[in-house]
């Protein structure tokens, strides 16, 4: 019974291992330095706020957020947008079908990002989790902690190892792109650098664009990513203290029995 149970979780353990590497698998990803890497690294809120721009402007055309509420851009450890410029943000940039009114209408904070099935483009509420890159799910706990899951890196690298080549087959045409397994992609380049203009006067380079949308969708799938690092540290030095004290009590109270025959 033992025996059979073991290698049922052997054969499972083995096909989740094998899908992970093959999604991770075929592509060249550059390690970019994002500063929310590492055990205390946070989100750059600047870089968060050019990113949601390159989505709004460009990306948004084919991919939606679904998963995502436009409230959270207001949130702490986000692009922390005030209250006043998310609400026009949402109402500017978004209509939403509302059933009550049975009519769409313009967006509210409560609202999420809409979908956009128009041209069959996957939702990337999740994609940098989804798409890990060179640490991936895969890889040793110690990796994904100073390093990060790589998701970030796979996105920043897609937008920029276009190398211009293209070929159609089956009527489709493929563009070839280093860094997506295979080595070709239905996706057009979508960024060709310049494609926005930023408010901060930041570059705006393909690499440098590519970082900031990047580092935006890392949010959407890890929101809470820097409250679970505070957490995290609080815990391993509580962890710690009570470790130490828990050793000096019991070297007190044994102390009589250990030095009995001194």
């Amino acid at each position: 019974m033992f025996r059979k149970i073991a290698l049922s979780a052997a054969t499972a353990l083995s096909l989740v291992t094998g899908s992970a590497f093959a999604a991770g698998e075929g592509g060249h990803v550059t390690d970019y330095a994002f500063s929310f890497e590492g055990p205390f690294g946070a989100y750059d809120q600047a870089q968060l706020q050019r990113g949601l721009q390159v989505f709004t402007e460009v990306c948004s055309a084919c991919h939606g957020l679904k998963y995502v509420p436009l409230r959270s851009l207001s949130e702490d450890g986000g692009p922390a947008m005030p209250e006043d410029q998310v609400r026009a943000y949402a109402a500017q940039t978004f209509t939403v079908y509302d059933p009550e009114l049975d009519e769409d209408r313009p967006a509210i904070p409560t609202d999420h990002f809409p979908e956009n099935n128009g041209v069959g483009a996957p939702d990337l509420s999740l994609m940098a989790k989804a798409r890990a890159g060179f640490h991936g799910p895969y890889g040793t706990g110690l990796s994904q902690l100073f390093n990060g899951m790589g998701g970030a890196e796979y996105i920043a690298s897609l937008l920029t190892h276009y190398t211009g080549e293209e070929k159609v087959e089956a009527g489709t045409t493929f563009y070839e792109n280093t860094a997506f397994p295979g080595g070709w992609i239905a996706m057009a380049p979508p960024l060709a650098g310049e494609d926005v203009e930023y408010a901060d006067g930041h570059s705006n380079e393909l690499h440098h664009e590519a970082q900031d949308v990047a580092a935006f969708l890392m949010w959407t799938a890890e929101p809470k990513m820097m409250a679970r690092k505070q957490a995290g540290f609080v815990g391993v030095v509580f962890l710690t203290l009570l470790a130490v004290l828990l050793y000096l009590t019991n070297k007190r109270i044994w102390r009589n029995v250990k030095y009995k025959n001194d």
